[in-house]
């Protein structure tokens, strides 16, 4: 059975909503991702241009269709304009595996809101999605990331070198991994 964007799975916490992220979402995305702060580890440069943004949700929508992985838009519960973004990119399903990404707006850094995406995120993963390991690739300065990563329950198992080529330099990135067995 193939996938279709009316199925995509709409997920609620306490105060957020996480839902699919539509093309009339382009400049909200914008707005976050211009933001040199947001962009430092995203792997791209800031975006500039709304066809940018509308780009990435295209990228979005395909990881989707093709089973590769699932992107979320986060909204507050009463409001709809995205936010920010959590989801699964680079799933490998004959082993049950995947990375994890996530990126919010500035506006909204030290609020928990990263956090509690990220737990909704991941129960969807191993309950819905049947996964046995999320992998998160983090760059060695981003220390809030991995903060966020390590407050549930994430392992560093090591550091892949000169791993990802990006705006003209090769970086380093950890690589961290968060069994179904140890999520709580």
């Amino acid at each position: 059975m193939s996938k279709k964007i009316e199925d995509f799975p709409v997920l609620e916490t306490e105060r957020l909503r996480l839902r699919m992220i539509e093309e009339n979402d382009a400049p909200s995305l914008l707005k976050y991702l211009s933001d040199k702060d947001v962009m430092q580890y995203y792997g791209l440069k800031p975006f500039t241009e709304i066809n940018e943004a509308l780009n990435e949700i295209s990228w979005y929508q395909s990881i989707y269709l093709n089973k590769s992985g699932i992107r979320w838009g986060i909204t507050w519960k009463e409001e709809n304009e995205v936010i920010g973004s959590c989801g699964f990119l680079n799933g490998v399903s004959e082993h049950c595996r995947t990375d994890i990404g996530y990126e919010l707006s500035k506006d909204y850094w030290g609020q928990g809101i990263a956090s509690e995406a990220l737990v909704a995120v991941l129960e969807y993963g191993f309950n819905e999605l049947e996964l046995e390991r999320v992998q998160a690739l983090i760059e060695p300065p981003n220390i809030s990331s991995m903060k966020l990563v390590e407050k549930h329950g994430f392992i560093r198992e090591g550091l892949l070198r000169n791993y990802e080529y990006t705006d003209g330099k090769f970086d380093d990135l950890y690589m961290y991994a968060l069994l179904k067995r140890d999520f709580k």
